[in-house]
């Protein structure tokens, strides 16, 4: 029977955990300081590592069968006031601030069918093959030699976890909570270490070391690395275990909700963590199976901000499969994330990805695409304000014409996307020198294989993807200049601008004429309309990445659409827009309709959302939907089916879901005591409204909300 009051107890634990990684960090730290000069960065970042998951608490609470997550001990006050100053020092170690990390899923297959003992034999006759006396050889040996003191000090981490597990069962007088600490301690003594030979042990791997990745000791962030495709790489035990007779579907759906709980405990609301499921294999076959949908129906159960699931839709995806992620989103879970898999694939192929890469893909948080097991992907990086840039190409001269207005601003796009390129650039070679990781390393595809740490271009995709935001409000204020100052004639542009500067507090004339204009949204793609525009603007753009070459193998220039929490950060410093936004308010929550827009329906506005080419823009896509939960109908979960099969045979890259009432939002905002797991779909990741921020929690509410 499935385990519903365990997985409600996990549930609630998780909804507002304590994560501090500050522990690991000051046990890192003091060791990394200590063996300053002595050795080189790889071998001092081994053994600080060392020293640190050795002196990493593990901490098992009744109840969890997957185990793994920042203990919620804190530094002592000796050791806090230690590591005031320690941090100071370390980092002011960090020569390179800028980039991105844990946007990537690693190499589960490798973990899973080798073990870490494997690994290292494999890192043996790596070694063993190199050319004698070649000077090359010195550094490969140094990197090789840090990957196995890595791997031996994840697999002692594992250890820790089965000698605090048998500590517990031997204190336990409940014989089936004395059992499963047991279980716990014998799993863990066998992974990650070796491979996995049954499904309980697949995912306790999986989750574990996923687990001791999530900390970037030389770059202290939260991470958030996702956990790949597990209707691939967990099915295979799922089946060896069913046909044994050995594994049952309920213990089987505990496990994945376990899993999926875990998330929680180590990953920060605010950010995206999860996985991906559905798609095609590289020859072609559809992924569906009852991993798939067990990975669905966590969903459910566990009613939390992760995992960050993405359903990869293709013409082949069963019937049951898009019908059970929209009774998901009816019921009003922000998931599962709808992505098309036929576009994303040939988007990889058109990038040069073989087949067998360009079929494994994840959403690396919110909706940008990075490639399983063989990347290291700068997503966002950085992003760009296109209504803000607008505006200060219109503050920078006079223009006579559209055409020169358009012109000087695509221009401006242009010396900005080189600048940050440049900039990016620099940071991969300042990483490469300053911030190795030799543990990542092991599970990246083609680190161990040319003897090169992932951050000196180990990885087969070296990717820098710039995100564009407020698409949407950037061709809205396009369309809008051009009818009403150069084809209407109705309003100058000395006009346009005195009201942009003051918020339109002195012209409000303009800004309801402004308002009155169609926006995107409305599938009018005539020349000159704010679609038109989208297409217009969206391939200069593509076209203009292509441009530019980054470091390292298959480093390229790849764009998005979409913006994380950043329409809301830059709508607060920006002011007001050509497309009668007001200052201060978010910008487009994507890459579809500005927020309340779109007036002729779903449907219209999905015609909208995919009038333009979304197979370049690997980068993300994120079109977000709202649909009032009180006004759905008998057959709403159809309907949405249909809707959304709409879009992507129109070629849409994602589509995304919120299900809701603005009544329960309002309320949430005034009482939000009771409203603690409400989740939301922000601009393309989910995040509890009661933590959200007033102007966030405000655009939600105000986007357009839909029936069917």
């Amino acid at each position: 029977m499935y385990d519903i009051n365990r997985i409600e107890s996990l549930r609630l634990a998780a909804l507002q955990p304590r994560i501090d990684y500050t522990p690991f960090y000051y046990q890192f730290h003091k060791s990394y300081i200590a063996r300053r000069s002595d050795i080189s960065a790889s071998h001092r970042f081994a053994m600080a590592l060392t020293d640190a998951f050795d002196n990493w608490p593990a901490e098992i609470a009744p109840g969890e069968l997957i185990v793994g997550r920042p203990s919620e001990t804190p530094l002592t006050p000796e050791e806090q006031a230690e590591w005031q100053l320690i941090s100071q020092y370390a980092l002011g170690e960090q020569h390179a601030p800028i980039g991105q990390d844990s946007h990537m899923a690693f190499d589960y297959n490798r973990l899973l069918t080798m073990g870490t003992a494997g690994i290292k034999a494999m890192i043996d006759e790596k070694i063993a093959a190199l050319p004698e006396g070649a000077p090359e050889s010195v550094k490969k040996t140094d990197f090789y030699h840090s990957c196995q003191i890595c791997l031996t000090a994840l697999e002692r981490l594992s250890d820790k976890y089965a000698d605090k597990a048998a500590e517990l069962a031997a204190a336990e007088t409940d014989p089936v909570q004395k059992a499963e600490y047991e279980k716990i301690a014998e799993i863990c003594r066998k992974v990650p270490k070796y491979p996995a030979s049954s499904f309980y042990e697949a995912v306790q791997s999986t989750a574990f070391v996923t687990y001791a990745m999530s900390v970037k000791p030389l770059r202290p962030s939260m991470l958030q690395y996702q956990l790949g495709r597990p209707d691939r790489y967990l099915y295979p035990y799922y089946k060896a275990d069913k046909e044994a007779g050995v594994l049952t579907d309920d213990f089987a759906q505990t496990l994945i909700d376990c899993m999926c709980i875990q998330i929680n405990r180590r990953v920060p609301s605010g950010l995206s963590s999860g996985f991906m499921v559905g798609g095609r294999l590289a020859d072609g076959t559809p992924v569906s199976n009852a991993i798939t949908r067990m990975c669905m129906r966590a969903i459910g159960h566990n009613r939390l901000v992760y995992p960050s699931l993405g359903l990869c839709h293709c013409s082949d995806t069963p019937k049951e499969d898009l019908e059970l992620a929209c009774s998901l989103l009816a019921k009003g879970h922000s998931h599962p994330a709808i992505f098309n898999d036929d576009v994303i694939t040939a988007g990889l192929r058109y990038y040069g990805l073989a087949p067998e890469d360009a079929c494994s893909y994840i959403h690396s948080t919110c909706v940008e695409i990075t490639p399983c097991a063989c990347s290291n992907v700068w997503v966002a990086s950085p992003y760009m304000n296109l209504p803000g840039e607008l505006v200060a190409v219109l503050n920078s001269g006079t223009f006579v014409s559209m055409d020169e207005l358009y012109n000087a601003y695509t221009a401006h796009i242009a010396r900005r996307i080189k600048a940050n390129c440049d900039f990016q650039i620099l940071g991969r070679y300042e990483r490469a020198k300053y911030c190795p990781d030799p543990l990542l390393s092991c599970f990246v595809k083609d680190c161990l294989e040319t003897g090169t740490d992932i951050e000196e271009g180990g990885a087969r995709c070296n990717w820098i993807m710039p995100s564009f935001v407020g698409m949407a409000n950037a061709a809205d204020g396009l369309a809008a200049i051009r009818k009403l100052v150069f084809e209407d004639g109705t309003v100058t542009l000395e006009r346009y601008k005195a009201a942009l500067a003051d918020n339109f507090a002195s012209d409000p004339a303009l800004h309801t004429m402004i308002r009155k204009l169609p926006g995107y949204g409305n599938s009018d793609i005539a020349e000159g309309n704010p679609e038109w525009y989208v297409k217009t603007l969206s391939a200069w753009i593509a076209d203009e990445c292509e441009h530019y070459t980054v470091p390292f193998s298959g480093g390229r220039l790849i764009p998005s659409l979409f913006c994380w929490v950043m329409h809301d950060r830059f709508g607060q410093v920006t002011g007001a827009t050509p497309d009668g936004r007001l200052a201060g308010f978010p910008l487009g929550d994507g890459s579809g309709p500005a927020q309340g827009r779109e007036m002729e329906g779903p449907t219209t506005s999905l015609l909208s959302s995919t009038c333009w080419d979304h197979t370049r823009f690997i980068g993300g896509i994120a079109v977000n939907m709202k649909f009032s939960a009180s006004l759905l109908g008998e057959h709403s979960t159809d309907m949405l089916a249909v809707l959304i099969g709409t879009y992507l045979d129109r070629g849409g890259f994602e589509i995304q879901i919120n299900v809701t009432d603005n009544r329960i939002l309002e309320d949430a905002r005034f009482h939000p005591e009771n409203y603690r797991d409400l989740v939301v779909r922000i601009g393309g990741y989910s995040d509890y409204f009661t933590r959200l921020s007033p102007t966030m929690q405000e655009e939600v509410i105000r986007r357009t909300s839909h029936t069917l």
